[in-house]
């Protein structure tokens, strides 16, 4: 048969169901286990087994042995990545990264935001012996990170539902609380988390805007408590949004227009 140009129509039940699987994860913040996955999709319970027997072949699901529990593995991580590279999101970023840690001396990183969490896609680790540990497709909790308090004030996403978890004793979980500081973060045009997810952990991030005036991407610079404190995230935050309104500019955003 000739290619018309579109997909075709027919689908296949089995990768329906795959991807219902997939899908399931989104809504949990870790492991999960068969049984936790066929209720969410409605799916037998053997069928997500075989299922997810498939998948942790094929590098998209991890098996937990300590647990029994599955947890999406890292050939999604390295599909998003191969996304993101083809969006030159990465490439276009990476000099404003470098120079966000030669002038901080801390870690620069770039993330994106997704439906409940923002995720790491890239970073430029401080050269100091001590540095914060940046990781490719670590999720930024939203309520509890300078990143994830950025997509929740400029992205699509809303506030978490359900109880906010409480990481460290600076941790915003109250609803109202957190309500007011991303109403806070959106007037500024920045955020910061100090000590919130990790009580060494200090970070300031910016939003970055694509073309269509949406939030494209996330730029942050975290580092150690005792050495990141209120005077090197002040002196660090011009830079910042600096670096963050030239990587939207590149990639085609204009304020005049919006």
């Amino acid at each position: 048969m000739p290619p018309t140009g579109r997909p075709a129509e027919r689908r296949l039940e089995a990768v329906e169901r795959a991807l219902r699987v997939l899908d399931a994860f989104r809504d949990v913040p870790g492991e999960a286990g068969t049984n936790e996955i066929a209720r969410r999709t409605g799916i037998n319970p053997s069928t997500v087994s075989r299922l997810l027997s498939t998948m942790v072949a094929g590098g998209y699901v991890e098996h937990v042995p300590e647990s029994g529990r599955y947890r999406l593995g890292p050939h999604l991580i390295r599909l998003a990545n191969h996304m993101m590279s083809s969006l030159d999101l990465r490439t276009l970023a990476r000099p404003h990264l470098a120079a966000l840690e030669e002038a901080t001396g801390e870690t620069a990183t770039l993330s994106i935001a997704g439906e409940r969490e923002a995720v790491t896609v890239d970073f430029v680790a401080s050269r100091q012996s001590v540095a914060s540990v940046a990781r490719v497709g670590r999720p930024s909790v939203a309520h509890a990170t300078a990143t994830g308090k950025v997509m929740l004030a400029f992205g699509p996403a809303p506030l978490p539902d359900g109880d906010l978890e409480r990481f460290t004793d600076r941790t915003v979980v109250e609803r109202k609380a957190l309500r007011n500081e991303v109403a806070q973060v959106r007037d500024q045009g920045w955020a910061q988390a100090v000590k919130e997810r990790e009580t060494d952990l200090n970070a300031i991030a910016a939003p970055v805007y694509g073309a269509n005036g949406r939030l494209a991407a996330i730029l942050g610079v975290q580092g150690p408590a005792g050495r990141f404190g209120r005077k090197k995230r002040e002196a660090a935050l011009p830079l910042l949004l600096e670096r963050a309104d030239a990587l939207s500019r590149s990639l085609g955003y204009n304020e005049q227009v919006q």
